[in-house]
């Protein structure tokens, strides 16, 4: 495990990925996503600020709850100066997250209603599934497949 000595003040994205408990591959997407940044090295090496690693995991956070790296980095980009993010902006961004994460639950709950409905038929009757085909929508066109070809339902 490569040792960090509190004196530096940038880090290597190998060092911010084990610091955060992640992949080099995670971060230099995070980087293409525009999520984080660094500076490159004479030899063309990526270099971090610390400040990194909060920022990081301030993603990482946001993403274990369901929000998309799209909705995280509009969260960021209005930060002042692209700062890193502090626990009152992450009270803030979670307040403003929260309808969101609270239509998706609606959503999962439905699935899950529907689910318990299914269970034991064995997926024989695509007619009456209330998970592929809820209230045989695509019935009404007639039998068979109705997506498949072009067609739609």
């Amino acid at each position: 495990m490569p040792q960090v000595h509190t004196s530096l003040k940038e880090l290597t994205v190998g060092q911010v990925a084990e610091r955060c408990g992640t992949t080099v591959a995670t971060l230099h997407h995070y980087e293409r996503q525009g999520l984080i940044t660094s500076r490159r090295t004479a030899g063309n090496q990526r270099r971090f600020d610390r400040d990194i690693l909060r920022r990081v995991t301030f993603i990482r956070a946001a993403q274990r709850v369901g929000i998309s790296l799209t909705m995280i980095r509009d969260a960021l980009d209005n930060l002042p100066d692209g700062r890193t993010p502090t626990p009152k902006d992450w009270a803030r961004l979670s307040t403003s997250w929260r309808k969101e994460l609270d239509m998706r639950i609606g959503m999962l709950q439905g699935l899950r209603d529907r689910l318990d409905d299914c269970i034991g038929c064995g997926c024989l009757s695509l007619r009456q599934c209330k998970l592929s085909n809820p209230d045989d929508v695509l019935g009404r066109d007639g039998s068979g497949a109705r997506r498949f070809g072009g067609q739609s339902g």
